[in-house]
């Protein structure tokens, strides 16, 4: 049984997957040919994608794929759950700060939503108000998972997927990680087994960063946190999204808050990271 990796451009950053497989070339390939789709599909950059023709037509119903009916739900849900901690609908609160490109320069763009402005059906969506949606890295996690779905389904028993610090890692397999601290440092957070890891940077205020490019936005009257936030879960859409909640979370309740969405807050390393 070979082990083997490959890495691309992809996502906006470089994407490495591993398989350990009977064929493990053509489950990598399979792993790619999910992301690729990914990308063409919740790329708030590509005005061709699902994503942006969704935001480009507010109140009029847009026929979606149904994985992206399923990841807008989660994230819809989410919202919700979280309390608005995590928010999908800051996107046209970036796009007036000049983070995001305006596509089609609807005059009437909100600045943020609410979850009510999420409207799906079997395979089609509606935002009632001229929201922007944001997936970021929700969205890249969810790539990640469906990239894993794709390994196992052409036949691979173990191996990972990292996507710019969205990493999942599943079968047989430890894997050692480590983080990038604000200051350069790198530090080991141990091995990842059969579990998924996360990490974002919150700043002081939103603006660009070559680094840490994605901005993460608090509820209104409030500011994310400053830092950087590593969140283990089984899933990867999961963890990168729970990193948001653990920025903008309240002090005091930010643990148990990411705890009982799913998560674990990951501030040092333990012998090993299994969710």
């Amino acid at each position: 049984m070979d082990e083997v990796k490959r890495m691309r451009p992809l996502l906006g950053t470089f994407v490495e997957v591993c398989a350990r497989s009977s064929d493990a070339h053509a489950a990598i390939d399979g792993a790619f040919a999910s992301l690729d789709r990914a990308q063409s599909l919740w790329s708030f950059q590509d005005p061709r994608s699902e994503l942006s023709c969704l935001n480009g037509a507010p109140g009029r119903q847009v026929p979606l794929a149904s994985d992206t009916v399923r990841l807008l739900k989660l994230a819809k849900a989410l919202m919700q759950s979280s309390g608005a901690t995590f928010d999908c609908t800051v996107g046209g609160l970036l796009v007036h700060q000049g983070i995001l490109p305006n596509h089609d320069a609807l005059a009437d763009l909100l600045p943020r939503g609410d979850a009510r402005d999420i409207e799906l059906g079997a395979n089609w969506g509606r935002l009632l108000r001229p929201v922007r949606l944001t997936l970021d890295g929700l969205a890249k996690g969810y790539a990640v998972d469906l990239a894993v779905r794709a390994l196992r389904r052409h036949g691979a028993v173990a191996g990972w997927v990292n996507a710019g610090g969205d990493l999942r890692v599943f079968g047989d397999m430890s894997l050692p990680v480590g983080r990038r601290e604000l200051d350069g440092r790198f530090i080991s957070l141990g091995t990842l087994r059969d579990a998924a890891l996360a990490s974002s940077q919150a700043k002081t205020s939103l603006e660009a960063d070559a680094d840490f490019p994605a901005c993460i936005v608090a509820r209104p009257g409030e500011a994310a946190h400053p830092g950087l936030w590593t969140v283990l879960a089984r899933s990867a859409w999961r963890a990168d999204a729970l990193t948001k909640v653990a920025a903008t979370a309240p002090w005091g309740q930010r643990e148990a808050l990411v705890r009982r969405l799913g998560g674990q807050l990951v501030a040092q390393a333990p012998d090993q990271l299994a969710a």
